[in-house]
């Protein structure tokens, strides 16, 4: 089992992202001997300290980003990962398709709008990257509009590092069987069925121009200052 858990799934910096080059079942060695169940209840432990830490200096916050496609497990990875957190010190903002007041800004508006005060830990379920990814998979937008975002995203980020808050962004790597196993699982399951809609099903067609979205983001805004993680889900 690797000693180096985040060096192993840190995206290298300037190279072309290939999402075909990573099994996305590979658990790196982490589900032997619950090596991973240990880790993380030790983790936990030391989450929560940090946590206090952070709380009581007020001069810096973190934010955690998740972005996956459906069924990749962001849910599950914050209830599980951040299940150690103080709740009074820590939110989760969903973004889905913009309401029509955020839809009357600029794209970045309601993303800046939820980054975590000082003091604090914001987490993003999906994030800003939908407006390089559904934006593009689906022509909302014109290619010579959703292009210029690489930069501006990396801009955005930027400005946050040196304005004290801390960027991690994980993407749950799921492959195409594995995500309608888990359809399925959703319909069986009477406490699940309300996550799983046709237009979950609809969206599988558009399966490899996500791929290829994807790679783009985690090539274009993989930066010093926003290091990419990439998991296998």
């Amino acid at each position: 089992m690797s000693t180096n858990f985040t060096k192993e799934l840190m995206l290298a910096l300037g190279k072309k992202v290939k999402l075909g080059k990573f099994d996305p079942e590979d658990t790196l060695g982490w589900t032997k001997n619950h090596a991973m169940k240990v880790s993380l209840a030790k983790n936990l432990k030391r989450l929560e300290s940090l946590q206090y830490l952070l709380y009581a200096d007020r001069k810096h916050a973190l934010l955690v980003v998740f972005q996956g496609l459906d069924a990749a497990g962001k849910d599950g990875t914050i209830r599980h990962v951040m299940s150690g957190v103080n709740p009074q010190g820590c939110s989760v903002t969903p973004f889905k398709v913009p309401s029509p007041q955020e839809a009357a800004h600029d794209y970045l508006w309601r993303v800046h709008r939820a980054v975590p005060p000082y003091g604090h830990i914001g987490i993003f379920n999906r994030s800003h990257y939908e407006d390089v990814l559904v934006v593009r998979v689906h022509d909302l937008v014109p290619k010579k509009v959703w292009s210029q975002r690489y930069d501006q995203i990396n801009q955005f980020e930027r400005f946050l590092r040196d304005n004290n808050v801390t960027i991690l962004k994980f993407f749950l790597h799921i492959g195409k069987d594995e995500q309608k196993k888990r359809f399925m699982q959703r319909i069986d399951d009477t406490n699940k069925r309300w996550k799983i809609s046709e237009a979950d099903f609809e969206e599988r067609k558009f399966w490899d121009d996500y791929v290829h979205a994807y790679e783009d983001a985690l090539t274009f805004c993989n930066t010093k200052a926003a290091l990419v993680h990439h998991t296998r889900q």
